[in-house]
């Protein structure tokens, strides 16, 4: 068994730590079940699930810590991970950032599991595959696509009283699309949290209409365009940037949020008065672990308000070094946007390109974000508010902050998973300009 109820959990946790010597012990227990189904050329290859559990154990002495993990739960196999923390931590150095076990916070759960997800089977997963494949043959593409779901738990224990438990799901299906002759490639990916929302009938259309309607692609001349990004080519940049949200860094020079002098820029216009990132782990959209990996308790913020830094994390250490409050990495990215969908914001662009998805992204400059990455799975020209034609894929280099001051029009946001980071993300389609191209990629 590798899902445990809170009290199976509890009873762990809580015996691992009165176990310690050591002057702190922390005691975390997870475990999942998770099930995938993978397929290419139009076939399944490869399906399964996988179960796990372990228990890390976390004990200090002074300022000495070391770690144990084990998959056992046994009075003995207990004994044997918490002496070996122990031992661990008494060959440690020092650690001059030590921060002792956080005391008991209040953690208000949120509403991260998801019945219908939770109940997937063996079949469900064949029938998406099934239904992914035979449109696909039926017009003569290639289907190769993932779908992994599953169900978790995490429950942790501290010497100092602090406990928490919840549990969680996550659903992700992505397929690619390609012409038999490889010219044309169309995308599509999904990030739900209830399973009873996905409809693969109508998402493989998608990506089926942008492979056939990509196949004769033409080269457009690199340099700056209008661009509208669909939500997934977004949040790939975005997702990014928020990377460097974070006062250390910004304070020590080494992000594009720090000031010249010292300092960082919270409070300063940075974006866009439109650019507006909240986080709430108790959004029903995208709700996500109320604690982050610290243990500190998550809350409804604003990150960037009318463009304006709101917020910037405070691990405990510098919180402490730095004489602020503690504010914990956020879990989701909440951005604000309009009513459009990307087709109407390509009714009202007079010329443009369309971007289905970026991918490959590489960090060139943290002291502005410049990122480089290439598009692919479709790419459109647009002109009088309609598609045209497809064009071949571009290398872009371009920072998400100087993309956020240049926006004409932001969509209605929806749920995507950011490719760079673990965030949980609704997003609008975007429509910008002076979007910067560098050259042309031949792949598609």
């Amino acid at each position: 068994m590798t899902m445990f109820t809170e009290a199976q959990a509890r009873a762990i946790v809580e015996k691992a730590v009165k176990l310690s010597k050591a002057d702190e012990c922390t005691a975390t227990l997870t475990g999942s079940v998770s099930g995938n189904i993978r397929f290419a050329l139009n076939n399944v290859s490869t399906s399964g699930i996988v179960e796990d559990a372990d228990l890390a154990v976390q004990v200090a002495f002074g300022n000495r810590v070391g770690t144990a993990t084990i998959n056992e739960f046994d009075d003995a196999a207990l004994e044997r991970v918490v002496r070996r923390a122990e031992d661990l931590a008494r060959l440690a150095p020092e650690n001059p950032e030590f921060m002792p076990a956080i005391g008991k916070q209040d953690y208000k759960a949120s509403a991260t599991f998801s019945e219908s997800t939770a109940a997937i089977t063996p079949e469900y997963r064949a029938k998406v595959a099934a239904d992914s494949i035979a449109p696909c043959k039926a017009d003569k593409l290639t289907a190769a696509g993932f779908l992994e779901d599953g169900q978790s738990f995490v429950c942790f224990a501290n010497s100092k009283g602090n406990f928490g438990y919840q549990r969680a799901t996550n659903f992700n299906y992505t397929c690619t699309v390609r012409t038999d002759d490889g010219r044309g490639s169309g995308w599509v990916g999904r990030n739900l949290k209830d399973a009873d929302a996905f409809k693969v009938d109508s998402d493989i259309r998608t990506a089926m209409r942008k492979a056939t309607e990509s196949a004769e692609a033409k080269a457009l001349e690199p340099g700056k365009y209008t661009v509208i990004l669909e939500p997934a080519a977004a949040a790939g940049l975005i997702s990014f940037m928020m990377n460097f949200f974070d006062a250390r860094q910004a304070d020590e020079g080494r992000s594009f949020l720090s000031k010249k002098g010292g300092g960082n820029k919270l409070g300063e216009q940075v974006y866009d008065p439109r650019v507006i990132i909240t986080s709430d782990p108790w959004d029903e959209r995208a709700p996500v672990l109320p604690w982050d990996g610290e243990g500190l308790p998550r809350e409804k913020m604003a990150i960037i308000d009318k463009g304006k830094v709101s917020t910037l994390r405070y691990s405990r250490y510098w919180a402490k070094k730095q004489g602020k409050r503690e504010v914990a990495t956020p879990g989701n990215l909440l951005m604000a946007g309009g009513d459009k969908s990307t087709a109407e914001l390509v009714k009202g662009t007079a010329k443009g390109i369309l971007v289905t998805r970026t991918w490959y992204i590489r960090l060139v400059d943290p002291q502005t974000v410049l990122l480089t990455g290439l598009t692919r799975d479709g790419t459109f020209y647009i002109e009088n508010g309609v598609i045209k034609h497809p064009v071949k894929n571009f290398r872009f280099n371009e920072s998400p902050v100087i993309m956020l001051n240049n926006i004409e029009e932001l969509g209605k946001p929806v749920r995507v998973a950011g490719d760079e980071s673990s965030f949980v993300m609704m997003t609008p389609p975007m429509k910008l300009r002076d979007f910067t191209f560098t050259s042309l990629s031949d792949a598609v």
